[in-house]
């Protein structure tokens, strides 16, 4: 099932990437980007940003992915994507996440979830003391808009 799980992931992935028809003087060059202080006692979340692309065949929607760094205990700021839908694929550690109206759920390394466009996004944590989590983050995203925006409301 796993196996499964994970060969879906990066399909999914893969297949985003190739309908973009993209080659490497296409892609931006970004550098690590961090995310807003959360105001406790919890380190935050950086992001840094892989691939950004306009879908050629799906016009005003853009294709990023982005790899989201979550030190030892860290937490995001509750937030939303905007109109984005979100991928989500756990490359290491162990995350917990809640979306607003859902249950809490804990994704492990070879994981993944999705968010609706629009979702709120109340908890993003690394569950460790000790050891990073990554995620490997899809966003298929009206062109120019934001992908993160911090909302506390929960």
């Amino acid at each position: 099932m796993t196996r499964t799980r994970i060969a879906g992931g990066l399909l999914a992935v893969a297949t985003l990437i190739a309908a973009t028809d993209c080659t490497a003087s296409e892609q931006s060059v970004h550098t690590k980007t961090p995310t807003a202080a959360v105001t406790s006692k919890h380190p935050t979340e950086t992001a840094k940003p892989l691939h950004q692309q306009a879908l050629p065949n799906v016009k005003g929607k853009t294709f990023t992915s982005v790899v989201v760094d979550f030190p030892p205990k860290a937490r995001a700021v509750p937030h939303r994507h905007g109109k984005a839908f979100v991928y989500a694929y756990v490359l290491e550690g162990t995350v917990r996440s809640k979306l607003a109206g859902k249950p809490v759920s804990t994704y492990r390394q070879g994981e993944n979830w999705v968010e609706r466009p629009g979702a709120h996004h109340v908890l993003t944590e690394n569950t460790s003391r000790t050891e990073r989590a990554k995620l490997l983050v899809v966003y298929v995203s009206n062109t120019g808009d934001k992908l993160k925006v911090d909302d506390p409301r929960s």
